[in-house]
């Protein structure tokens, strides 16, 4: 096992302690995230430029937790440069979002699937911090989610300095793309009752055709987060807003409800279960959960990070 060093584990612990995680945390982030770092790391000695490495996972299931200490890692241990971005980043706004809704489908105002990211704007992002210098410096987007909207550009927060390392987080990194067919037969009550015509999963369907081409074409490699089931996104997702409406006030409108976030969630399932089916495939290392959210293991091609 590798030993964490001096350097990075007082801002580890400082993380550990800003997302009330237990002090045992620790024992995780050196068996499961200081490997995967180190594999990382590697990667990049032998990539020219900025590499950037893509996370799959469901709603919930620790992306942006992985990320945030793989970066730290990968800073602080491995001295390399590291930015998170996630999908997120990318959204529409809200004003964007309704013109979708009005001349696509009404379903298209909800955040969240393909066709309500900003592809172009986040592709120029990518080519931007590729070549970030103090004299070509790069701005990436930030989205409010407590008040469902972009926020405004001076509150995107700035680099100015080489990029070694992108850590590119997002629920529908890589999605497998389905057929006609797959498409005929709504999968939930909102796809049966609001989408009885498959307009809009047609239309997502299409638009995520166009993100593999454009923007998930542009990583190196890809690390799979796999969930035990479905069912345990429900769960999972549903304490991310309980911290959401603890951190904001609870009348802005990007804070759910249970009811409202059940809903929610259905307009994810289709490809989140595509995913589970699909990207244990393709991905080149896959992090398998339990019912607990706890790792059991690391898998890559070559088995080398499996505790198991």
């Amino acid at each position: 096992m590798l030993n964490l060093s001096a350097a990075a584990l007082s801002p580890i612990q400082q993380e550990i302690h800003s997302r009330s995680l237990p002090e045992d945390f620790l024992d995780t982030v050196v068996k499961w995230y200081l490997p995967l770092a180190q594999r990382i790391y590697s990667l990049k000695k032998d990539h020219p430029g900025t590499l950037l490495v893509s996370f799959n996972g469901a709603q919930g299931s620790g992306k942006s937790t992985m990320t945030a200490f793989l970066r730290l890692l990968l800073k602080h241990h491995f001295l390399q440069n590291t930015l998170e971005v996630s999908i997120d980043d990318f959204y529409l706004t809200q004003a964007e979002r309704r013109v979708l809704a009005d001349e696509v489908h009404p379903l298209l105002f909800t955040r969240g699937v393909p066709g309500t990211h900003d592809v172009d704007l986040a592709s120029k992002t990518f080519d931007c911090l590729r070549q970030c210098d103090t004299n070509s410096p790069c701005q990436i987007p930030s989205f409010d989610k407590a008040m469902d909207d972009r926020k405004i550009q001076n509150e995107w927060h700035k680099i100015d300095e080489k990029v070694d390392v992108i850590l590119f987080e997002g629920w529908c990194n890589h999605a497998p793309i389905q057929d006609a067919i797959e498409l005929e037969q709504p999968i939930n009550a909102l796809e049966r009752d609001e989408d009885k015509n498959a307009i809009w999963r047609t239309y997502v369907n299409d638009q995520l055709g166009l993100y593999h081409e454009r923007l998930f074409g542009l990583a190196d490699y890809l690390v799979f987060l796999q969930v035990p089931s479905f069912e345990k996104v429900y769960e999972w997702r549903g304490l991310q807003e309980s911290k959401l409406a603890n951190q904001e006030n609870e009348s802005k409108p990007g804070v759910m409800n249970t009811a409202q976030l059940k809903r929610f969630i259905q307009h994810y399932e289709r490809i989140t279960r595509a995913c589970l089916d699909g990207l244990p495939e393709i991905a080149d290392v896959v992090v398998r959960l339990d019912d607990e959210h706890q790792i059991i293991s690391l898998d890559t091609k070559s088995k080398e990070f499996s505790h198991v």
